[in-house]
């Protein structure tokens, strides 16, 4: 593990485990505990059972802001100081989305003093007194020993809280899978929806496959979506037992819908759609234990960093490699995300405790990787990912959201179908505002550049009724007798007060990432901004004939067909960019919230 974990986190660390929560703890079912001093040098003396002194064990002091609230008892409030703390925790799941988490015994500054166990029932009692009055539930994650300056055994513990918001029916976080081809993802998917393991000859991700050519190959071609439930007691939700999607919807108070990408090199232009399109909230990506970092791996990391999309790791097929070979392929990721273009901080999950951990200094920083070993055969760590992902907060906050929200309506076209009695159907994710059933909407461009009036019939989200769409959801929108043939992907349904334009010219400050030979005037690309996935031809590159691998320089392109101004007016804009990793055939363009990768066709 990584030193500048501490100074990440002003915490400390286990050799070969992830960050620990301070000196002389035990964590429940952590197998073991750890020691260490405090933030910047500072110690304080105490006493322990020895009667030697050690140094005081320490978290970061208390934001204001965020989902962790720190309580150093809880014992027999007022009724004022009641109503105060209910206050408290409604800001604190507002801030989470939903969820927040308690540290009881620790003081705001951090310091992990601990409660004696009588003192520690009477505030967990008062905090499940809060959570009743919010309609909240609480869950005890772990529960740890603190040593310090005591002869009495103390304790502190972390409680979950998690409400779903008056105005959703669920907490919902999106997660894109990643990996090479026959890496396992589709497997470890299959595996975590239906509740059962697989037989090792891939039956677990039969189910998945929306083609008969990728049952016969057995690889992923096409982008599909899959959904894991979490009940308000942190229990697993999936289609054991035989549950459909509905009962699933209903059950879960946490979603995580799966977005499985295809993993083969010539589907890599279906990947980036994938990426660019579904805006996921975080990535998963998926190696296998037995060849390591092979194939389109890098690839899939660089897009992942390209894009800023958080990202934790898999090694899959552990139970058929010895320990030794899975050792090692740790130690190649963690080489790689050590490198200048990851500058990422490896945490090797090994245990529950880990796996808390992980979950929370994921969401507080985006240095912090994660990385699980696992087998999809044997289930060997697998509870390990579940709780992961249970504890998993939203990485967006409120504000970010609110701000989305009070914007106009903007729904990214992404799929298209036809239903029988229902008519036409939309599917894709909603970037920014509300979208409600009855809405007058207008999509567009259309060949002619025009935008045309339609009407939202109903919404539908994992395979559920839904009445109101909120910005950063996914869903489907049924848009009744509107003629099909009109519509096609990279479009945008708007509010009609946007006012629309479109535009098929473009500038850019481009940064080639590499390529085999120079990138000059008349090259053909295809262009990734969102949704849209478009050809252009560069018409000229500013104050350079050509560009060679690493330089950069200002382009302009034009769009062989017409596409959207709309979303953020990325197409106009000038594009930033920073990046250096060396991905084949690939440009990047960036700005602060947006990214336009382009993959090379041709040269002209």
């Amino acid at each position: 593990m990584d030193s500048r974990v501490s100074e990440l986190f002003g915490g400390c660390c286990r050799p070969g485990g992830g960050p620990a929560m301070g000196g002389n703890l035990k964590a429940r079912g952590a197998g073991g505990s750890s020691s260490c001093g405090g933030p910047k040098g500072k110690k304080k003396n105490g006493r322990n059972r020895g009667g030697k002194a050690n140094n005081p064990p320490y978290l970061p002091p208390e934001a204001e802001d965020g989902n962790i609230e720190y309580k150093l008892k809880l014992v027999n409030p007022s009724q004022y100081r009641f109503e105060h703390l209910v206050t408290q925790m409604k800001w604190r799941l507002q801030e989470g989305r939903g969820e927040a988490v308690y540290q009881i015994g620790v003081e705001d500054n951090g310091l992990l003093v601990g409660l004696a166990e009588e003192e520690m029932r009477a505030s967990l009692k008062t905090l499940h007194r809060m959570a009743e009055k919010v309609g909240a539930d609480i869950t005890v994650l772990r529960e740890r020993e603190v040593d310090y300056d005591s002869d009495v055994p103390r304790k502190i513990t972390e409680v979950l809280v998690r409400k779903v918001p008056d105005n959703q029916q669920f907490l919902d976080l999106r997660v894109a899978v990643l990996g090479n081809v026959d890496s396992g993802k589709s497997t470890l998917l299959g595996v975590l929806t239906q509740g059962e393991l697989d037989n090792g000859r891939g039956r677990a991700r039969l189910n998945l496959f929306r083609h008969l050519h990728e049952i016969q190959s057995g690889r992923t071609s096409s982008i599909s979506f899959e959904i894991l439930g979490f009940n308000s007691k942190g229990e697993v939700v999936n289609y054991s037992d035989s549950r459909t999607a509905e009962e699933i919807c209903e059950s879960s108070s946490k979603m995580i819908t799966f977005i499985d990408l295809a993993g083969h090199h010539k589907y890599l232009h279906t990947t980036i759609f994938g990426l660019t399109s579904y805006c996921p909230d975080c990535a998963l990506l998926l190696v296998s234990a037995n060849t390591g970092i092979a194939g389109t791996t890098r690839e899939h990391l660089g897009l992942a960093l390209a894009l800023k999309v958080p990202f934790f790791i898999v090694v899959s097929k552990v139970d058929l490699c010895a320990k030794t070979t899975v050792e090692r392929t740790v130690r190649q990721l963690e080489r790689v995300l050590k490198q200048p273009g990851c500058h990422k901080v490896p945490m090797l999950v090994t245990s529950e405790d880990d796996a808390v951990t992980a979950a929370q200094q994921f969401a507080q920083s985006p240095n912090v990787t994660p990385i699980f070993t696992l087998s999809s055969v044997s289930g060997e760590s697998l509870d390990l990912l579940k709780v992961f992902l249970n504890i998993l907060p939203p990485l967006t906050n409120s504000k970010e959201q609110e701000e989305l929200m009070q914007q106009l309506t903007e729904f990214q076209v992404d799929e298209i179908y036809t239903v029988p009695e229902v008519g036409t159907v939309v599917g894709g994710t909603l970037s920014s505002g509300i979208c409600r059933e009855g809405d007058q909407l207008v999509v567009g461009p259309t060949d002619d550049g025009c935008f045309l009036e339609l009407r939202v019939c109903s919404i539908q989200r994992n395979r559920s009724a839904c009445r109101v769409l909120r910005a950063g959801q996914a869903a489907t929108l049924a848009l009744g007798d509107f003629d099909r043939a009109l519509l096609r992907k990279g479009m945008v349904m708007v509010s009609p007060e946007m006012n629309p334009t479109i535009c098929s010219v473009f500038e850019a400050e481009i940064v080639l990432l590499f390529h085999a030979t120079t990138f000059r005037r008349g090259f053909q690309v295809t262009v990734h901004v969102g949704n849209v996935r478009q050809t252009a031809v560069v018409e000229k590159i500013h104050a350079k004939d050509k560009l060679r691998t690493g330089e950069k320089a200002v382009g302009g392109a034009v769009l062989r067909e017409k596409t959207v101004q709309g979303s953020a007016q990325q197409l106009c804009a000038p594009l930033v960019g920073s990046l250096t990793l060396q991905l084949p055939g690939l440009v990047c363009w960036r700005e602060e919230n947006t990214a336009i990768l382009a993959h090379y066709q041709d040269q002209a």
